[in-house]
């Protein structure tokens, strides 16, 4: 298995640029990526809650879902019966701290490992407002690796934001 921390930054690049692409459709700038056991990214996502008029359509949870179809592939290609959803020995890295949606994802899906950048000081779950992911009660929790790149993950937010604030 590849260790994770040696890469926390390259994957950050990867969630980056996910991130930017939601810049098009003008969804909130956030994106992620599941990266696999090897290293290799199984999915990616970016918000695209304006885009689908979807609101579950956060950048985890697409990055989730293509990650799950991914090694279901794998799995049926290698004759296997792989369920696809559990993500265990995956790593989840995502420009925002997760919010409690996400955060409830991350941990039915059994991934043990979140890297993100920014804090959300209004809504995150992973320290800040709630702590879904390391929370005793329930079956699975996660190591949180927070405030990766953070500066550059906080100023595309902040970009947004007081670009769509001088708009209005």
């Amino acid at each position: 298995m590849v260790s994770a921390e040696k890469n926390h930054d390259v994957w950050m690049g990867f969630a980056l640029a996910e991130a930017r692409g939601a810049l098009v459709t003008e969804d909130v700038p956030i994106g992620a990526v599941v990266i696999g056991p090897d290293g290799a990214v199984l999915g990616s996502g970016r918000n695209q809650r304006e885009e689908l008029g979807d609101p579950t359509a956060h950048a985890e949870v697409v990055a989730i879902r293509e990650a799950a179809a991914r090694l279901r592939e794998l799995s049926m290609a290698d004759g296997g019966s792989g369920d696809g959803w559990r993500l265990a020995d995956c790593t989840l890295v995502v420009t925002l701290e997760p919010c409690a949606m996400c955060a409830g994802a991350i941990v039915l899906a059994r991934i043990p490992r979140v890297v993100f950048g920014a804090w959300d000081e209004k809504a995150g779950a992973a320290g800040s407002v709630f702590d879904v992911l390391r929370e005793r009660r329930l079956n699975h929790w996660v190591e949180v690796y927070a405030g990766v790149r953070e500066a550059e993950c906080g100023g595309l937010l902040r970009d947004f934001f007081l670009e769509h604030r001088t708009r209005i």
